[in-house]
């Protein structure tokens, strides 16, 4: 089991919205695939999987905002 976590966007970024996830649950994905785009004020930016397997869930829905280094999603 892998955490994707929203990882350090830029020098004061605690937060991002997530705009959109390219992978919905129960779908494979592989390493360094694009699964989700995050948000700040200031720019966009695309998650990639962190391991290949399954997206087992997904945490924070499209228009939530996630924290930096909070869980974004699980793949298995």
């Amino acid at each position: 089991m892998t955490k994707i976590i929203l990882p350090e966007l830029g020098e004061g970024i605690t937060k991002a919205t997530i705009a959109c996830w390219h992978a919905k649950v129960g779908e494979n994905v592989v390493i360094g695939q694009e699964i989700c785009e995050a948000v700040t004020d200031k720019a966009s930016f695309v998650i990639e999987a962190p391991a290949p397997g399954k997206l087992k869930s997904i945490s924070v829905d499209e228009g939530q905002e996630g924290l930096v280094g909070g869980v974004l999603g699980i793949i298995e």
